[in-house]
């Protein structure tokens, strides 16, 4: 049986970015493994664990609002590993070789938030 969030490409996306940027927080120093480390972790978990939860909700209107929690963890995300960069936990040749995958589910997210908003939306007469 396979869940019906399971399905989306969007989901199986950011699951495969998780263990991307979890592989990078490997590089941190001990003294940040609770700090910056555990708020990257808690960010890039929170992108496929709202997209689950919302395709759990019963209504769109639930669903595009945690497809937007997801987009706002993921910019979170990108946001703390510059900084991570910043302060030489990561390289920037590192960053950059993550960075399209962030791009690409920004524009699956942003895709399927405004997908949403379509079946939301009454018609116009």
């Amino acid at each position: 049986m396979e869940f019906n969030f399971e399905k989306l490409q969007v989901w199986q996306q950011s699951r495969l970015l998780v263990k991307d940027v979890y592989m990078l927080l490997r590089k941190f120093p001990k003294e940040e493994q609770f700090a910056l480390a555990d708020q990257i972790r808690r960010s890039i978990i929170s992108v496929p664990s709202n997209i689950a939860e919302g395709k759990g909700r019963l209504s769109t209107k639930e669903l595009v609002h945690h497809v937007s929690i997801a987009y706002g963890s993921l910019m979170e995300c990108y946001c703390q590993l510059t900084l991570a960069m910043d302060l030489g936990y990561i390289t920037s040749e590192e960053l950059e070789s993550i960075r399209g995958k962030f791009e690409e589910i920004d524009k699956m997210l942003s895709g399927f938030r405004k997908y949403l908003l379509t079946l939301t939306v009454p018609p116009h007469p």
